[in-house]
């Protein structure tokens, strides 16, 4: 690290750490757009592990010697301070829990890390295939350093669950499949015939490494991992949601919180489906839409819709509950590759915007798309969700800094304003039918539900004798899978596809709705400080030219803009 900590204020120190990680890991050299990242991949074995804890813990030694000089006590770099310390010590405890010797997820692992950051380099000349083909050649030591890391978390008898296991596997399958060689080969043959042999034996290579994990992942490590527990605990749980949330729950008044909306979202639920198809409950109603309600028909087809969907909200939004730089305005549609998750994401633009955030669909082999739910979910995703607030981040990051606007994410800021934003596309009226205003609610109660499984299910807390499923039980696996598959229109492959996730991610899913919450309190407390000078607009702005937060720091901060 260059920055001397005698000079060096928290925004600077917490820059130079962005720096010095990007060195360590490359793919978040590639989503940033840092020039020289393309051409690698990180190492994963342990080693490379031990090396971004090394540079935590030194950042962290280095951050009380910056707080103590002048200007530390600004408030721009007050904030980055709180965030740099909690985001590395969080950092920290999951790498002294040896949680990466363990970790085995369908949808954040190194090797989904490996093929998605392919999707995101830019493919426009010679040299930038050159550099695909480089980065290509690296896949197998990459790969290889992950099972080395899987291999010693077995032998120090830290497995992963058995069903993240068997899941990864038929992923992988997915992507070495295929009478066109597999997903790297179909993706480097819109590559230049100058760079075709090169190419085409780089991608054979890393199809080789994905081959090769996939084998021992089946032949070797699932047969280790066989009756290993699925939940993780309460002790790894709250250092998880930590992690993930930025704070330490009280998980009881969570789960509580839970629970209080799965019955509130329910009501509503029925309300809205009697207008739809009277007498029949919610999501009799959803399954009738599945065939009867509004749709868009071919792949393309709704890539095109979505896109003018986040179009006409960037228009209709800017200028009145928004003002937005015209780089932000930017966005693109897109179909996610073969053998990703069930659910769709965003991917955030990099700082100089020559890539764009990009929202991605998960066809999962359909060609006949209902749009009850897509609608808020792509407000959730693209606009307003997070492409407002990823990219606006990228906007301001010359004025807070790079660690807030990047990679001092924490995940439940993020994925809170994204929910709050379907809210607020309901509150100004863009729900404007019965079926649509289902469909978002649909989409609430998903991340009700995944607060009420994903803690009750990994602590094992009884269920209420309120619920319509098993009163009075625990909460296993199976029976969150059933009571998903009962409260959701999604069909048995997406709610396999969420169980596995949750149980490869604890804590992560309950940040949706937790993180929502503190977002509408913020608003609320806000709105009660300026009463009728409160000007939405200016808040929204504010609110999302913060960077980064965890919610210990959230509420507080969105209370006072």
């Amino acid at each position: 690290m260059s920055e001397d900590p005698r000079t060096a204020l928290p925004r600077r120190l917490a820059d130079s750490y962005v720096d010095a990680l990007v060195e360590l890991d490359p793919i978040t050299g590639t989503f940033l757009g840092v020039p020289g990242s393309d051409d690698r991949l990180p190492d994963f074995s342990p080693d490379g592990q031990a090396a971004v804890a090394g540079l935590a813990r030194e950042t962290l030694g280095r951050l009380a010697e910056s707080e103590s000089l002048p200007g530390a006590d600004d408030a721009a770099e007050r904030r980055c301070a709180r965030l740099l310390r909690e985001r590395l010590t969080a950092e920290i405890a999951v790498h002294e829990a040896a949680e990466p010797l363990r970790a085995v997820s369908n949808l954040h692992s190194p090797p989904h890390a490996v093929r998605e950051v392919f999707t995101i380099m830019p493919a426009d000349t010679d040299e930038e295939w050159a550099a695909i083909a480089r980065r290509l050649r690296a896949v197998p030591d990459a790969l290889a350093g992950y099972r080395a890391s899987l291999a010693t978390g077995l032998a120090r008898s830290l497995p992963a669950g058995p069903r993240q296991v068997s899941t990864v596997i038929g992923q992988l399958g997915e992507w070495i499949g295929g009478a066109d060689g597999g997903w790297f080969a179909a993706f480097v043959s819109g590559g230049p015939e100058a760079l075709r042999a090169e190419l085409d034996a780089a991608a054979r290579g890393a199809t080789g490494a994905i081959a090769g994990l996939r084998d021992w992942l089946r032949d070797s490590y699932a047969p280790g991992v066989e009756g290993a527990p699925e939940i993780v605990g309460r002790e790894r749980y709250a250092r998880w949601v930590r992690y993930w949330n930025g704070t330490d729950l009280d998980l009881d008044e969570a789960y509580a919180y839970g629970w209080a909306e799965f019955h509130r979202l329910r009501a509503e639920m029925r309300a809205e489906a009697e207008k739809i198809l009277p007498g029949a409950s919610p999501w009799e109603t959803l399954r009738h839409l599945d065939t009867e309600g509004e749709a868009v028909e071919g792949v393309e087809e709704i890539r095109r819709w979505l896109q003018r969907l986040m179009d006409e909200a960037i228009e209709a939004l800017d200028g009145t509950h928004f003002e937005l730089a015209a780089r932000v305005k930017r966005v693109e549609s897109m179909i996610a590759p073969p053998g990703s998750a069930a659910a769709p994401y965003y991917t955030a633009p990099s700082l100089d915007f020559s890539r764009p955030g990009r929202t991605w669909l998960p066809t999962m082999g359909a060609t006949r798309f209902p749009v009850y739910d897509l609608v808020s979910t792509w407000y959730h995703e693209g606009v307003p969700g997070h492409h407002l607030q990823l990219a606006q981040w990228a906007h301001v990051a010359d004025d807070l800094s790079r660690y807030q606007t990047t990679v001092g994410m924490v995940s439940a800021n993020a994925e809170g304003w994204a929910l709050y934003a379907e809210r607020l596309m309901d509150e100004l009226g863009f729900l404007y039918n019965a079926e649509r205003r289902l469909g978002y609610l649909d989409c609430q109660m998903m991340r009700a539900v995944r607060v009420i499984i994903d803690i009750g299910m990994h602590l094992g807390l009884p269920i209420p004798a309120d619920s319509p499923v098993a009163p009075g039980e625990r909460w296993t696996p199976a029976l969150a899978q059933e009571f998903f598959g009962r409260h959701s229109s999604r069909p048995a492959d997406f709610v396999e596809s969420e169980l596995v996730r949750y149980l490869g991610m604890p804590g992560q899913a309950i940040g949706y709705k937790l993180g929502e919450r503190a977002w509408l309190r913020g608003r609320e407390a806000a709105r009660r400080a300026h009463g009728a000078d409160f000007d939405a607009k200016k808040w929204h702005m504010a609110a999302l030219s913060q960077g980064s937060l965890g919610l210990d720091d959230l509420e507080a901060e969105l209370s006072a803009l």
